[in-house]
C-alpha cells in the first residue's frame, strides 16, 4: 500500500486521534460526512435471477434524493450494465468475449441510465451520465478535469453517476514490472479514485454481504464480521482468492473492495463495505450506525501525492542502494542522483515511477522530472554541471513513501 506517513491532518480531528474504541462505538464521523461517493455493486441492484431489481434501486435512489436535499453531495458509482446487457441480448450466461462484453455493457448501460433518469425525476432530481476510463485518472491534466466536472454538476443539483467506458475499456492493464489487473475490477477501484480526487469525507461501497469477515463465511459458520480495519491487519484470510471473471457478471469481490477502501482511506476518506441487499441500510449507514466494516481514514495526502500514489500507473523503475532507501525513510531526504543503481522502462519527464531498494522491495512512487535518458546522464554524471550525480534528482516533494514498506513486487 502507498501511502506517506507524515502528512499533516489538515487541522481535522481523526477518530484514531480520540480515546474511542472503535469496533463498539457508533460513527459520528460517518453521519457528518458531507461529500460521499457511493458504488452500488451489480448484486445490489440485480434480483438472485440476474434481473433488474427495479423497486430496489427506486428505493436506493429515494434515499440519495433524501441525501441530496439535506446538503449531502452524492456520487454515485453503478455496475450493473454488463449483467443487464446480456440478458437484454439473449444470452444465457455473461459472455467471456472481450468484444461481446463490449457490446453487452453498450447495451445495458443505455437501459440502467433510463432507469436512472425516470428515478430521479420522480423524486425531482436531475442525474447525469459519466462514463470513464483509466485514462481520465492516468494522465494528471484529465483528472484535474474530471474534478471539475464533476464539482460543477454537484453545484449544480445534479446527481453524477460514474461508470467504467466497458464499451471501449480493456479487460486488464499491464505494469512496467509485469504485473496484469483489471482496469479497475468491478468499480470498486474507479470508486476510490473518484472519491480521492473528489475529496470526499466518505466512500460507501454496497455489496451483497454485510462488510468484512475475519475469514470466509460460506465456508466458515463461525467467522466473524469485522466492524473496524484500521490497517496493518493480515487481510489475507479476510479477502480469500481474487475473483474468477470467466462466467461471471461482477468482476469484483471482497479482495478489490478492501484494496479501495484501503486507498480512500490512506488518501483521508472513511470507507465503509456493507450491504446494499437491505434499502433501509444506506440511510442507517449514513447516519452513523455500527453497520458493515469501517476504514477510519489512516492519512491526509495533498492531491498530487494522491495522484502519484494511486491514480496513475508507474512507466518506469529506478532501483536505489541502501544509502538512498535509508535517506528517504529516516530523513526524509530528496532522490540525489548518485542513489540510482539502475533504471528500467521509458519515461518522459511528468511521469511516475516505482522506487526499489535493492532486494526489489517498494519503497514508494515518485513524479520524475526527467526523461530515462536525462536519469541514466545524470546517475553517471554527465549532466551539463559538474554536480549533476549529487543533485537532487527528485525533490520530496514529488515522492511518497510506502506506508507498509518493504514489499516485495
Amino acid at each position: 500500500m502507498i501511502a506517506e506517513l507524515t502528512q499533516p491532518k489538515d487541522g481535522r480531528i481523526w477518530p484514531q486521534d480520540l480515546d474511542l474504541d472503535l469496533e463498539r462505538v457508533d460513527r459520528p464521523f460517518v453521519a457528518s460526512a458531507r461529500r460521499i461517493v457511493v458504488k452500488l455493486g451489480t448484486r445490489v441492484l440485480t434480483n438472485p435471477d440476474g434481473s433488474l431489481a427495479t423497486t430496489h434501486i427506486g428505493s436506493l435512489v429515494a434515499t440519495t434524493a433524501a441525501m441530496s436535499r439535506s446538503g449531502k453531495e452524492v456520487v454515485l458509482v453503478s455496475s450493473g450494465a454488463l449483467g443487464l446487457g446480456y440478458r437484454m441480448l439473449g444470452l444465457d450466461s455473461p459472455p467471456t468475449r472481450q468484444h461481446l462484453r463490449r457490446a453487452c455493457a453498450a447495451v445495458g448501460q443505455a437501459r440502467l441510465m433510463s432507469l436512472y433518469q425516470h428515478s430521479f425525476a420522480l423524486q425531482g432530481l436531475i442525474c447525469a451520465q459519466v462514463l470513464v476510463s483509466e485514462s481520465a485518472f492516468d494522465d494528471r491534466g484529465r483528472n484535474l478535469e474530471l474534478r471539475k466536472t464533476l464539482d460543477n454538476l454537484l453545484r449544480s443539483g445534479v446527481i453524477p453517476i460514474l461508470n467504467e467506458n466497458d464499451a471501449v475499456a480493456g479487460q486488464t492493464l499491464t505494469s512496467v514490472t509485469g504485473e496484469t489487473r483489471p482496469v479497475f475490477g468491478d468499480n470498486d477501484r474507479l470508486a476510490a479514485l473518484v472519491c480521492s480526487a473528489m475529496e470526499a469525507d466518505l466512500l460507501l461501497l454496497l455489496t451483497d454481504v454485510p462488510g468484512v469477515f475475519d475469514k470466509d463465511p460460506t465456508r466458515n459458520p463461525d467467522a466473524r464480521l469485522l466492524p473496524c480495519l484500521y490497517g496493518g491487519e493480515d487481510l489475507a484470510g479476510c479477502t480469500g482468492p481474487a475473483p474468477n471473471e470467466n462466467g461471471v457478471a461482477s468482476r469484483g469481490g471482497m479482495r478489490t473492495k478492501v484494496q479501495a477502501a484501503m486507498i480512500s482511506a490512506d488518501s483521508g476518506s472513511q470507507a465503509i463495505i456493507a450491504s446494499g441487499k437491505d434499502p433501509g441500510t444506506l440511510s442507517h449507514v449514513l447516519a452513523g450506525e455500527a453497520l458493515g466494516t469501517w476504514f477510519p481514514p489512516r492519512g491526509r495526502l495533498q492531491a498530487r501525492h494522491r495522484w502519484i500514489a494511486f491514480a496513475t500507473a508507474p512507466r518506469g523503475v529506478l532501483h536505489l542502494d541502501d544509502g538512498a532507501v535509508d535517506a528517504l525513510r529516516s530523513r526524509g531526504a530528496s532522490l540525489l542522483a548518485a542513489g540510482v543503481t539502475a533504471v528500467e522502462g521509458q519515461f518522459e519527464g511528468g511521469d511516475v515511477v516505482e522506487l526499489r531498494g535493492p532486494d526489489g522491495d517498494l519503497v514508494g512512487r515518485a513524479m520524475i522530472p526527467k526523461s530515462r535518458d536525462q536519469v541514466e546522464l545524470w546517475r553517471r554524471g554527465g549532466a551539463p554541471h559538474s554536480g549533476a550525480a549529487t543533485g537532487a534528482l527528485i525533490r520530496r516533494n514529488f515522492i511518497v513513501l510506502a506506508r507498509d514498506a518493504p514489499q516485495t513486487a
